[in-house]
Protein backbone atom coordinates (compact mmCIF):
# COMPACT_ATOMS: atom_id res chain seq x y z
CA UNK A 1 0.00 0.00 0.00
CA UNK A 2 1.55 3.53 -0.71
CA UNK A 3 1.00 6.92 1.06
CA UNK A 4 1.22 10.10 -0.08
CA UNK A 5 2.33 13.35 2.31
CA UNK A 6 -0.68 15.75 2.71
CA UNK A 7 -0.01 18.79 1.10
CA UNK A 8 2.32 21.51 2.48
CA UNK A 9 0.44 24.36 4.46
CA UNK A 10 -0.25 27.62 2.68
CA UNK A 11 2.76 29.31 4.05
CA UNK A 12 5.06 32.29 2.93
CA UNK A 13 8.20 30.72 3.81
CA UNK A 14 11.28 30.04 1.44
CA UNK A 15 11.48 26.39 1.56
CA UNK A 16 14.91 24.22 0.21
CA UNK A 17 13.66 23.65 -3.24
CA UNK A 18 12.17 26.96 -4.19
CA UNK A 19 14.19 29.29 -6.16
CA UNK A 20 16.97 30.83 -4.44
CA UNK A 21 17.22 34.27 -6.56
CA UNK A 22 20.36 36.25 -5.52
CA UNK A 23 20.56 34.61 -1.86
CA UNK A 24 23.81 33.29 -0.74
CA UNK A 25 24.08 30.68 2.02
CA UNK A 26 26.55 30.38 4.62
CA UNK A 27 26.95 27.34 7.30
CA UNK A 28 27.78 28.77 11.10
CA UNK A 29 27.15 25.70 13.21
CA UNK A 30 25.49 25.63 16.41
CA UNK A 31 25.16 29.35 18.06
CA UNK A 32 24.32 29.10 21.87
CA UNK A 33 21.10 30.94 23.01
CA UNK A 34 20.74 33.82 25.34
CA UNK A 35 17.60 32.06 27.07
CA UNK A 36 19.79 28.56 27.06
CA UNK A 37 19.76 25.99 24.91
CA UNK A 38 21.52 25.41 21.31
CA UNK A 39 20.65 25.79 17.73
CA UNK A 40 22.71 22.98 16.56
CA UNK A 41 22.94 23.56 12.81
CA UNK A 42 22.07 27.55 11.81
CA UNK A 43 22.14 28.35 8.37
CA UNK A 44 22.08 32.40 7.18
CA UNK A 45 20.92 33.58 3.78
CA UNK A 46 22.18 36.17 2.51
CA UNK A 47 22.66 38.91 -0.11
CA UNK A 48 25.29 41.37 -1.26
CA UNK A 49 26.41 44.30 -3.29
CA UNK A 50 30.26 45.12 -4.33
CA UNK A 51 33.12 43.45 -3.05
CA UNK A 52 34.98 43.13 0.30
CA UNK A 53 38.80 44.83 0.45
CA UNK A 54 41.88 43.20 1.55
CA UNK A 55 41.45 44.79 5.21
CA UNK A 56 37.84 44.12 5.63
CA UNK A 57 36.61 47.14 7.19
CA UNK A 58 34.48 48.78 4.14
CA UNK A 59 31.51 46.51 5.10
CA UNK A 60 27.74 47.78 6.08
CA UNK A 61 25.78 45.83 7.22
CA UNK A 62 22.13 46.52 6.27
CA UNK A 63 19.44 45.10 9.06
CA UNK A 64 15.91 44.23 7.85
CA UNK A 65 12.72 45.17 9.78
CA UNK A 66 10.08 42.67 11.47
CA UNK A 67 9.12 41.21 7.60
CA UNK A 68 11.69 42.46 5.49
CA UNK A 69 14.65 40.04 4.46
CA UNK A 70 18.28 40.32 2.79
CA UNK A 71 16.29 41.28 -0.48
CA UNK A 72 16.87 45.35 -0.07
CA UNK A 73 17.34 46.54 -3.13
CA UNK A 74 16.79 44.58 -6.71
CA UNK A 75 13.45 43.50 -8.81
CA UNK A 76 10.76 40.72 -8.23
CA UNK A 77 11.78 37.73 -9.88
CA UNK A 78 11.90 33.85 -8.35
CA UNK A 79 12.62 33.26 -5.15
CA UNK A 80 11.84 36.97 -4.62
CA UNK A 81 8.18 38.08 -4.52
CA UNK A 82 8.51 41.54 -4.04
CA UNK A 83 11.05 44.49 -4.88
CA UNK A 84 14.15 45.39 -2.63
CA UNK A 85 12.13 46.91 0.93
CA UNK A 86 15.07 50.12 0.33
CA UNK A 87 15.22 50.15 -3.44
CA UNK A 88 17.05 52.65 -4.26
CA UNK A 89 19.50 53.25 -1.56
CA UNK A 90 22.52 50.64 -2.83
CA UNK A 91 24.56 50.77 -5.95
CA UNK A 92 27.31 52.66 -7.90
CA UNK A 93 27.18 55.91 -6.64
CA UNK A 94 23.92 55.26 -4.30
CA UNK A 95 23.73 56.01 -0.69
CA UNK A 96 24.70 52.56 0.16
CA UNK A 97 27.98 52.81 -2.81
CA UNK A 98 29.15 49.36 -4.16
CA UNK A 99 31.74 50.59 -5.59
CA UNK A 100 33.20 51.68 -2.10
CA UNK A 101 31.34 49.76 -0.01
CA UNK A 102 30.62 45.83 0.96
CA UNK A 103 27.36 45.97 1.69
CA UNK A 104 25.58 42.85 3.23
CA UNK A 105 21.81 41.80 3.80
CA UNK A 106 21.27 38.88 5.89
CA UNK A 107 17.93 37.60 6.70
CA UNK A 108 17.25 37.33 10.59
CA UNK A 109 17.58 34.19 12.89
CA UNK A 110 14.17 32.84 13.28
CA UNK A 111 12.99 34.51 9.61
CA UNK A 112 11.86 32.74 6.93
CA UNK A 113 13.18 33.44 3.62
CA UNK A 114 16.30 31.42 4.02
CA UNK A 115 17.86 31.45 7.33
CA UNK A 116 17.33 29.14 9.99
CA UNK A 117 13.83 29.67 11.94
CA UNK A 118 10.51 27.62 12.60
CA UNK A 119 9.94 26.46 9.01
CA UNK A 120 13.78 24.75 8.70
CA UNK A 121 14.52 21.34 9.04
CA UNK A 122 15.18 20.56 12.72
CA UNK A 123 17.57 17.14 13.55
CA UNK A 124 14.79 15.23 12.49
CA UNK A 125 14.49 16.29 8.90
CA UNK A 126 10.95 18.06 9.58
CA UNK A 127 10.16 21.59 10.19
CA UNK A 128 11.02 23.01 13.80
CA UNK A 129 7.42 24.53 14.30
CA UNK A 130 6.59 24.96 17.25
CA UNK A 131 9.66 23.49 18.85
CA UNK A 132 11.54 26.06 17.70
CA UNK A 133 13.54 28.05 20.83
CA UNK A 134 12.46 31.23 22.03
CA UNK A 135 15.49 33.82 20.73
CA UNK A 136 16.31 37.56 21.17
CA UNK A 137 17.99 40.61 20.03
CA UNK A 138 21.63 39.38 21.11
CA UNK A 139 21.20 35.99 19.45
CA UNK A 140 19.89 37.32 16.41
CA UNK A 141 23.02 39.81 16.74
CA UNK A 142 25.35 36.89 17.42
CA UNK A 143 24.22 34.67 14.83
CA UNK A 144 25.17 37.86 12.53
CA UNK A 145 28.99 38.17 14.44
CA UNK A 146 29.46 34.39 13.08
CA UNK A 147 28.38 35.47 9.79
CA UNK A 148 30.41 38.32 9.70
CA UNK A 149 33.72 35.86 10.53
CA UNK A 150 32.63 34.01 7.87
CA UNK A 151 32.66 36.49 5.13
CA UNK A 152 36.24 37.86 6.49
CA UNK A 153 34.59 41.20 7.81
CA UNK A 154 37.10 42.29 10.83
CA UNK A 155 35.03 45.55 11.67
CA UNK A 156 31.62 46.62 9.97
CA UNK A 157 31.89 50.42 8.52
CA UNK A 158 28.53 50.62 9.21
CA UNK A 159 25.46 48.95 10.57
CA UNK A 160 22.12 50.34 9.67
CA UNK A 161 18.38 49.46 9.85
CA UNK A 162 15.40 50.92 11.37
CA UNK A 163 12.19 49.59 13.30
CA UNK A 164 13.60 45.92 14.40
CA UNK A 165 16.57 46.44 12.26
CA UNK A 166 17.50 49.29 14.39
CA UNK A 167 17.37 47.39 17.27
CA UNK A 168 19.98 45.33 16.45
CA UNK A 169 22.07 48.18 14.41
CA UNK A 170 22.00 49.46 18.51
CA UNK A 171 22.49 46.01 20.17
CA UNK A 172 25.74 45.58 18.28
CA UNK A 173 27.09 48.90 19.01
CA UNK A 174 26.59 47.88 22.73
CA UNK A 175 27.55 44.07 22.57
CA UNK A 176 31.03 44.65 20.13
CA UNK A 177 31.89 48.01 19.74
CA UNK A 178 35.09 47.01 19.00
CA UNK A 179 33.45 45.40 15.76
CA UNK A 180 31.77 48.67 14.47
CA UNK A 181 32.58 52.28 13.26
CA UNK A 182 29.15 54.17 13.13
CA UNK A 183 25.54 52.81 13.90
CA UNK A 184 23.03 54.19 12.06
CA UNK A 185 19.81 53.43 14.28
CA UNK A 186 16.51 54.69 12.36
CA UNK A 187 13.06 54.74 14.11
CA UNK A 188 13.73 52.51 16.51
CA UNK A 189 14.55 51.96 20.35
CA UNK A 190 16.86 51.44 23.05
CA UNK A 191 14.23 48.74 24.54
CA UNK A 192 10.45 47.59 23.79
CA UNK A 193 8.26 50.26 25.25
CA UNK A 194 4.79 48.78 27.12
CA UNK A 195 2.76 50.28 24.71
CA UNK A 196 5.02 48.48 22.22
CA UNK A 197 4.69 45.07 23.62
CA UNK A 198 1.15 45.17 24.64
CA UNK A 199 0.53 45.82 20.48
CA UNK A 200 2.21 42.62 19.86
CA UNK A 201 0.73 41.02 22.19
CA UNK A 202 -2.71 41.67 20.10
CA UNK A 203 -1.29 40.02 17.11
CA UNK A 204 0.86 36.94 18.84
CA UNK A 205 -3.27 36.45 20.29
CA UNK A 206 -4.48 36.41 16.92
CA UNK A 207 -1.88 34.05 15.29
CA UNK A 208 -2.15 31.33 18.34
CA UNK A 209 -6.30 31.97 18.33
CA UNK A 210 -6.40 30.82 14.54
CA UNK A 211 -7.66 27.14 14.57
CA UNK A 212 -5.00 26.17 11.77
CA UNK A 213 -1.63 27.26 13.51
CA UNK A 214 -1.85 24.39 15.72
CA UNK A 215 0.10 25.51 18.21
CA UNK A 216 2.92 26.14 15.66
CA UNK A 217 3.28 22.78 13.57
CA UNK A 218 0.95 23.07 10.74
CA UNK A 219 3.43 23.07 7.91
CA UNK A 220 1.93 19.50 7.01
CA UNK A 221 -1.33 20.26 6.82
CA UNK A 222 -3.02 21.86 3.62
CA UNK A 223 -4.21 25.57 5.15
CA UNK A 224 -2.59 26.98 7.66
CA UNK A 225 -3.23 29.88 9.95
CA UNK A 226 -3.46 32.63 7.46
CA UNK A 227 -6.48 34.38 9.11
CA UNK A 228 -4.41 34.91 12.32
CA UNK A 229 -1.88 36.28 10.53
CA UNK A 230 -3.62 38.47 8.50
CA UNK A 231 -5.33 39.67 11.61
CA UNK A 232 -1.72 40.43 12.88
CA UNK A 233 -0.97 42.47 9.68
CA UNK A 234 -4.10 44.45 9.69
CA UNK A 235 -3.06 45.21 13.87
CA UNK A 236 0.10 46.13 13.02
CA UNK A 237 -0.54 48.47 9.89
CA UNK A 238 -2.31 51.03 11.86
CA UNK A 239 0.78 51.48 14.21
CA UNK A 240 2.87 51.18 11.02
CA UNK A 241 1.04 54.69 10.22
CA UNK A 242 -0.21 57.88 11.15
CA UNK A 243 -4.20 58.81 12.32
CA UNK A 244 -3.45 62.07 9.66
CA UNK A 245 -2.24 59.97 6.82
CA UNK A 246 -5.37 57.19 7.07
CA UNK A 247 -7.70 60.04 7.45
CA UNK A 248 -6.54 62.06 4.58
CA UNK A 249 -5.98 58.92 2.45
CA UNK A 250 -9.59 57.35 3.26
CA UNK A 251 -11.49 58.94 5.31
CA UNK A 252 -14.93 57.54 5.87
CA UNK A 253 -15.34 56.71 2.12
CA UNK A 254 -16.84 53.34 1.42
CA UNK A 255 -14.60 50.88 -0.68
CA UNK A 256 -15.96 51.14 -4.43
CA UNK A 257 -19.41 50.58 -4.91
CA UNK A 258 -19.52 48.66 -1.31
CA UNK A 259 -21.85 49.97 1.33
CA UNK A 260 -20.60 49.37 4.30
CA UNK A 261 -23.50 50.72 6.90
CA UNK A 262 -25.38 47.22 7.94
CA UNK A 263 -22.57 45.36 7.28
CA UNK A 264 -23.07 44.87 3.69
CA UNK A 265 -19.50 45.85 2.54
CA UNK A 266 -16.48 47.84 3.61
CA UNK A 267 -14.94 51.44 4.37
CA UNK A 268 -12.11 51.85 1.96
CA UNK A 269 -9.52 51.85 4.83
CA UNK A 270 -10.73 48.09 5.49
CA UNK A 271 -9.86 47.21 2.00
CA UNK A 272 -6.72 48.89 2.48
CA UNK A 273 -5.77 46.43 5.14
CA UNK A 274 -7.20 43.43 3.68
CA UNK A 275 -5.29 43.86 0.93
CA UNK A 276 -1.79 44.21 3.25
CA UNK A 277 -3.06 41.09 5.49
CA UNK A 278 -3.17 38.74 1.82
CA UNK A 279 0.22 40.08 0.96
CA UNK A 280 1.93 39.61 3.85
CA UNK A 281 0.56 35.81 4.17
CA UNK A 282 1.89 35.23 0.66
CA UNK A 283 5.58 35.99 1.35
CA UNK A 284 5.98 35.23 5.44
CA UNK A 285 5.39 32.76 7.48
CA UNK A 286 3.47 32.82 11.19
CA UNK A 287 5.97 31.16 13.56
CA UNK A 288 8.17 33.33 12.38
CA UNK A 289 5.91 36.37 12.99
CA UNK A 290 5.37 35.33 16.28
CA UNK A 291 9.12 34.36 16.86
CA UNK A 292 10.49 37.52 15.84
CA UNK A 293 8.05 39.59 17.52
CA UNK A 294 8.90 37.72 20.65
CA UNK A 295 12.42 38.56 19.60
CA UNK A 296 11.41 42.46 19.75
CA UNK A 297 9.80 42.24 23.05
CA UNK A 298 12.88 41.24 24.39
CA UNK A 299 15.12 43.85 23.27
CA UNK A 300 16.41 45.61 25.72
CA UNK A 301 20.14 46.94 25.69
CA UNK A 302 20.46 47.68 29.40
CA UNK A 303 19.80 44.24 30.51
CA UNK A 304 22.07 42.60 32.61
CA UNK A 305 24.09 45.63 32.06
CA UNK A 306 22.92 47.89 34.88
CA UNK A 307 20.31 49.96 32.68
CA UNK A 308 20.04 51.48 29.09
CA UNK A 309 22.14 54.15 30.03
CA UNK A 310 25.02 52.22 31.39
CA UNK A 311 25.00 50.23 28.52
CA UNK A 312 24.91 52.86 25.97
CA UNK A 313 27.87 54.04 27.78
CA UNK A 314 29.80 51.20 26.01
CA UNK A 315 28.83 52.60 22.60
CA UNK A 316 32.44 53.60 21.00
CA UNK A 317 31.07 53.98 17.22
CA UNK A 318 29.77 57.16 15.75
CA UNK A 319 26.14 56.58 16.66
CA UNK A 320 23.54 58.62 14.19
CA UNK A 321 19.87 58.50 15.11
CA UNK A 322 16.88 59.44 12.92
CA UNK A 323 13.34 59.72 14.44
CA UNK A 324 10.41 60.06 11.72
CA UNK A 325 8.02 62.80 13.00
CA UNK A 326 4.24 61.02 12.72
CA UNK A 327 5.97 58.03 14.08
CA UNK A 328 3.69 56.63 16.94
CA UNK A 329 4.75 53.39 17.09
CA UNK A 330 8.41 54.49 18.24
CA UNK A 331 8.14 58.12 18.48
CA UNK A 332 10.50 60.47 18.37
CA UNK A 333 11.18 60.78 22.18
CA UNK A 334 12.57 57.43 22.09
CA UNK A 335 15.56 58.13 19.46
CA UNK A 336 15.84 61.33 21.67
CA UNK A 337 16.94 59.48 24.51
CA UNK A 338 19.53 56.98 22.38
CA UNK A 339 20.92 60.17 21.25
CA UNK A 340 21.09 61.88 24.75
CA UNK A 341 22.75 58.85 26.11
CA UNK A 342 25.07 58.53 23.63
CA UNK A 343 28.09 61.31 23.64
CA UNK A 344 28.80 62.60 20.28
CA UNK A 345 25.73 61.02 19.10
CA UNK A 346 23.75 63.24 16.17
CA UNK A 347 20.01 63.23 15.95
CA UNK A 348 18.46 63.55 12.57
CA UNK A 349 14.60 63.65 12.15
CA UNK A 350 12.67 62.49 9.04
CA UNK A 351 9.53 64.33 8.17
CA UNK A 352 6.48 62.79 6.64
CA UNK A 353 3.09 61.93 7.20
CA UNK A 354 3.28 58.05 6.94
CA UNK A 355 3.89 57.59 10.32
CA UNK A 356 6.85 54.66 11.40
CA UNK A 357 6.41 53.47 7.89
CA UNK A 358 8.21 56.97 6.61
CA UNK A 359 11.65 55.33 7.45
CA UNK A 360 10.49 53.03 4.16
CA UNK A 361 8.76 55.27 2.43
CA UNK A 362 10.94 58.74 2.48
CA UNK A 363 14.00 57.04 0.38
CA UNK A 364 15.19 60.69 -0.43
CA UNK A 365 15.14 61.71 3.13
CA UNK A 366 16.80 58.82 4.38
CA UNK A 367 19.22 58.33 1.51
CA UNK A 368 20.43 62.23 2.04
CA UNK A 369 21.39 61.12 5.67
CA UNK A 370 23.05 57.76 5.12
CA UNK A 371 24.51 59.07 1.91
CA UNK A 372 25.76 62.15 4.15
CA UNK A 373 27.36 59.51 6.61
CA UNK A 374 28.90 56.92 3.90
CA UNK A 375 30.55 59.69 1.81
CA UNK A 376 32.42 61.07 4.91
CA UNK A 377 35.90 59.72 4.94
CA UNK A 378 36.57 56.04 6.21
Amino acid sequence: MTTTSPPRATSGAWRDGDPVGRRRFVDLGAVELERGGVLPAVRVAYETWGELNAAGDNAVLVEHALTGDSHVDGPTGPGHPTPGWWDGLVGPGKPLDSDRYFVVAANVLGGCQGSTGPSSPSPDGTPWGSRFPFVTVRDQVQTELLLADALGVARWHTVLGGSMGGMRALEWAVTHPERVGTAIVLASTAYATAEQIGWCQAQLLAIRADPEFRGGDYYDHPTGPDTGLGIARRIAHVTYRSELELHERFGREPQQSEDPLGGRGRYAVESYLDHHAGKLAGRFDANSYVVLTEAMNSHDVGRGRGGVAAALARVTAEVVVVAVDSDRLYPPRLSHEIAAAVPGSRLHTVHSDYGHDGFLIEIEQVGAIVGQVLAAPA
